[in-house]
């Protein structure tokens, strides 16, 4: 737990030493989020469409805020041409294969939740739930909702376990997608506890982040992913 706390205050640093860095990269996912209000709000298919792209490219994002990281770590100097060459580097590197598994990982949740939703309620008088939420408050609709988070949860504990550790590492060393993730997966089984507090961590931030429009995750996010940076290497350290 010590660690995550050192990690956090190290990310805050990290943010308030270069905020320029941080805004910039966090800037994706408030944009992001406001194109897909504008295009997909109110229709599953767009919406699905526009979201599709944040699995691709938000470890790009992620690993601008690493490289920062790094940066201020070894002493070197940080330039916006060697920082964001780093990331358009990253291209031909792991990274990409990582934000496929993310997609393809999303997209097995997306058909997984359409298919609970068909098991408890396909039966149910077809319902405009964007007029009335009633359905969701009968047993099926409750049973449904809860099914959904535990099941939702689950999968989204398992992403987590196989991206927290394997983001940085492949910026930070030449290895395949593969061995990062089987090494993140058993840094969070080796220290379950503190990945689930830091899981919890990451979820209710965001969260409230995502409630001012959008705007709290030009904050929050850059601090995250400095803070991530500094977990990794005090786990593998």
């Amino acid at each position: 737990m010590a660690d995550i706390m050192a990690s956090l205050r190290a990310g805050l640093g990290d943010f308030r030493r270069a905020p320029q860095f941080g805004l910039f990269f966090s800037a994706v996912y408030v944009v992001g989020g406001f194109l897909m209000l504008w295009i997909g709000a109110g229709h599953v298919t767009w919406t699905l469409a526009t979201s599709l792209g944040f699995p691709l490219l938000a470890p790009f994002a992620a690993a601008g805020l690493y490289e920062v990281s790094r940066r201020m770590e070894a002493g070197e100097a940080l330039a916006w041409g060697g920082v964001l060459g780093i990331v358009w580097n990253e291209r031909t590197r792991q990274l990409p294969w990582l934000g496929a598994i993310i997609v393809i990982y999303f997209l097995f949740w997306t058909f997984l939740a359409h298919m609970i939703f068909a098991l408890f309620m396909g039966l149910s008088t077809m319902t405009n739930i964007s007029q009335s939420l009633d359905v969701f408050l009968t047993l099926n609709g409750i049973a449904m909702i809860v099914v959904e988070l535990v099941v939702g949860a689950v999968l989204a504990f398992v992403l987590f376990s196989m991206t927290v550790v394997s983001l940085p590492l492949v910026l930070h060393r030449e290895v395949d997608f593969v061995t990062a993730m089987l090494t993140s997966m058993k840094v969070v089984r080796m220290n379950l506890f503190v990945m689930l507090v830091w899981a919890m961590i990451i979820a209710v931030l965001s969260l409230l982040a995502l409630l001012p429009w959008f705007l709290g995750l030009m904050v929050v996010l850059p601090i995250l992913g400095h803070a991530t940076w500094h977990l990794y290497k005090r786990a593998l350290a």
